[in-house]
C-alpha cells in the first residue's frame, strides 16, 4: 500500500508530513474557494479590452492552469495566434491585476477544511511558510488577504513570468533553498493533478487534498506521496 492510499490514522507512520522545512501552497481548492466571480471576471474583461474579444473561459480546463495558460487558451480557441497573444499580454495582465485590485473587496473566500488550523501548527513549529499558484501575484496575494492568511505566508511565487506550473514550483523550491539553506527538504500542498506533476519535477515531496474539483481516486492516480481529502485529517494523524 502506498502513502497516497493510507487512512488518516495511518498517515503519521507512512508520510511524516511535519518533519519537512519548508511548505508551499497552492490556493485555488487547496487553501481557498472562490465563487464571487472577481477573478473570473478580470480575465474576460482583459481579453475584450486588450485583443478585442468578447469572449470567457468556460469549457476552457482551468484548474490546475496558470493565468497566462488560462487567458492563452482561451484567446487561441477565438483565433488570435501566438505572436498577437504575446505582444499584448503584459498590458493584459495590467488589466487583471487592475480589475481585481479594484473589485477586492468583493472577493469572498470560503477556507477550505484544517487550512487555519495546519498553518497555524506549522507556523508556530518555525517553518517556512510560502504560496506556489497559478495565479498572478496581485491576484493571489488578494484572495490569501481576503481569507486573512497572509500573515501565515513569508513569500510567494506566482505565474506574472512563468507560463507553466511546473516552472512556479521550481522557482518557489529555489526560494525556500535560498532562505532555509540547499539541503532544505520541501512539501508541496495541492488539489490537481497538475499540482502533484509540478512537485515531483521540482524534485518535491507533495501532499493531494481533494478539496478541489478533482477526487481522492483521481488524484490517487498521480502518485503523490499522500493523498488526503482535507487538511483535517492531518490534523488527525499528528
Amino acid at each position: 500500500m502506498s502513502s497516497a492510499d493510507v487512512q488518516p490514522e495511518q498517515l503519521a507512520t507512512t508520510f511524516r508530513w511535519l518533519e519537512f522545512d519548508a511548505y508551499l501552497f497552492d490556493i485555488d481548492g487547496t487553501l481557498l474557494l472562490t465563487r464571487d466571480g472577481v477573478h473570473r471576471k478580470a480575465l474576460h474583461t482583459a481579453m475584450r479590452e486588450i485583443y478585442g474579444i468578447d469572449t470567457n473561459i468556460e469549457g476552457i480546463p482551468y484548474h490546475g492552469m496558470t493565468d497566462l495558460g488560462i487567458l492563452r487558451e482561451a484567446l487561441a480557441r477565438m483565433g488570435v495566434s501566438s505572436d498577437v497573444f504575446e505582444g499584448k499580454l503584459p498590458a493584459a495582465l495590467d488589466v487583471v491585476c487592475r480589475e481585481v485590485e479594484d473589485n477586492a473587496a468583493k472577493i469572498v473566500p470560503e477556507i477550505c477544511p484544517g487550512i487555519p488550523e495546519v498553518l497555524a501548527r506549522l507556523h508556530g513549529m518555525g517553518k517556512l511558510l510560502g504560496v506556489a499558484s497559478g495565479n498572478l501575484k496581485s491576484v493571489g496575494w488578494h484572495k490569501i488577504t481576503a481569507a486573512r492568511l497572509n500573515h501565515f505566508f513569508t513569500f510567494g511565487c506566482f505565474s506574472d513570468r512563468s507560463e507553466q506550473r511546473a516552472d512556479v514550483f521550481r522557482n518557489a523550491v529555489e526560494e525556500a533553498k535560498r532562505r532555509r539553506g540547499d539541503d532544505a527538504t520541501v512539501c508541496f500542498l495541492g488539489d490537481t493533478p497538475s499540482d502533484i506533476a509540478a512537485a515531483h519535477a521540482a524534485d518535491a515531496a507533495v501532499i493531494a487534498v481533494s478539496t478541489g474539483i478533482f477526487g481522492h481516486e483521481e488524484l490517487g492516480k498521480y502518485h503523490p506521496d499522500a493523498n488526503i481529502g482535507s487538511c483535517e485529517e492531518l490534523l488527525r494523524s499528528s
